[in-house]
């Protein structure tokens, strides 16, 4: 399990801008020794999938990438600072830069900015050509992909202060202080723009819905309830992005939840018990989640109730999934793409990029579905 190299003291972090890892505190570590990741068996394919372009952007060393889509391009970061976007049918790289500095979240794009998070707590933001527009500096170490909505710029320190800074001059417009656990997983829980809206995912397996333009909450929930008597069997963090689809987020937390939320009121529409730090995907139908263990889930979307269950990845560290047509595909640690039936979870194909692990969220541009891995190759994968 990647707990062992993932979970920090918060009390330490508001000290330091970098994170420590307590290693030491892992309760799996005499346990996972003994987990060994599923061997992938022989697949006949029963679908045409090919790799349509792949790009290197560079290494994401300890912390998460996502690519970003803004209009028909596709932007992506590197730890090294470089920044790329990419014309999303055909790979060519539009333009490439380095921000100046080790970068350590993003990417966050509106289609008319680019913001990212830097190793030393700077916000940095570029325009649609790469060139740096303004900086600005937050209490510490930035993970999540920062958000722009109704012309503000949302980002989330590791210390839980979420911060609203003018998009076009950078000025800091408000800051609303969260209360952070003792203990979290060194995650890069999301952010979701709704209208005048963004949805916050938070450490402690909360939700937070907060108005752009003044910060001010509209809602705030817990998707996971901490249980156990220490720290550790506490913490229950957001894994991944929440996604938003028609009235409904959905989310899902470490040892804790995985459930739907009325996007107006933040108030339960189900939830079901399930551990996982990575992401959910959500369509017409279902809701997909990877748990900790590499079972592959599907849950109706109206109730709740399960419908299938692939155990057959077990102990592949699997990535926030992506519901495609008739297929829901992820990602592991050997960057290998699973494709599986969407109805009843059986494997269809099967596709590989460039050996290292698929961490971050996926993005579905026309028929492609683009991967980014902990190299740093981008990878374009068309389902035909």
């Amino acid at each position: 399990m990647r707990i062992s190299r993932k979970l920090v003291g918060v009390g330490i972090l508001a000290l330091m801008t970098g994170c420590s890892t307590i290693s030491s505190l892992n309760p799996f570590a005499s346990k996972s020794k003994g987990n060994q990741p599923a061997p992938l068996v022989e697949l006949k394919a029963s679908m045409a999938v090919r790799t349509a372009w792949k790009v290197e952007v560079g290494k994401s060393q300890n912390a998460m990438f996502s690519p970003a889509l803004a209009g028909n391009t596709v932007v992506a970061a590197g730890a090294d600072g470089t920044l790329v976007r990419i014309d999303a049918a055909s790979g060519r790289q539009m333009w490439r830069v380095k921000a100046g500095t080790d970068l350590t979240a993003g990417v966050g794009t509106d289609g008319e900015l680019i913001v990212v998070g830097g190793a030393k707590g700077q916000l940095l933001a570029f325009d649609m050509d790469g060139k740096q527009l303004w900086k600005a500096q937050l209490s510490s170490e930035i993970l999540s992909a920062p958000a722009i909505a109704q012309g503000i710029v949302v980002a989330r320190s590791i210390d839980n202060r979420i911060v609203g800074f003018d998009a076009k001059t950078g000025q800091k417009k408000w800051t609303v202080q969260r209360t952070a656990p003792p203990l979290t997983l060194r995650l890069a829980p999301g952010m979701v723009v709704h209208g005048t809206d963004v949805i916050v995912a938070q450490p402690g397996g909360k939700l937070l819905a907060l108005i752009a333009a003044t910060g001010a909450p509209r809602w705030e929930i817990e998707v996971g309830i901490a249980r156990g008597a220490t720290e550790l069997e506490r913490v229950t963090d957001i894994g991944g992005v929440p996604v938003i689809f028609e009235n409904d987020v959905c989310a899902v937390t470490y040892q804790g939840r995985v459930g739907c939320f009325d996007i107006a009121t933040g108030s339960a529409r189900w939830t079901r018990d399930l551990s996982s730090e990575a992401g959910v995907a959500v369509d017409q139908r279902f809701v997909f989640a990877p748990d900790d263990k590499g079972a592959l889930y599907a849950f109706n979307r109206e109730g709740g109730a399960s419908a299938w269950k692939n155990d057959k990845l077990s102990y592949r560290r699997l990535s926030t999934p992506v519901s495609y047509g008739r297929t829901v595909a992820v990602g592991d640690y050997q960057g290998y793409v699973h494709f599986l039936s969407r109805e009843d979870g059986a494997f269809l194909a099967r596709a590989a990029t460039d050996g290292s692990a698929i961490a971050s969220t996926p993005l579905v541009v026309g028929s492609n579905l683009i991967f980014q891995t902990q190299n740093g190759t981008v990878t374009a994968i068309a389902v035909e």
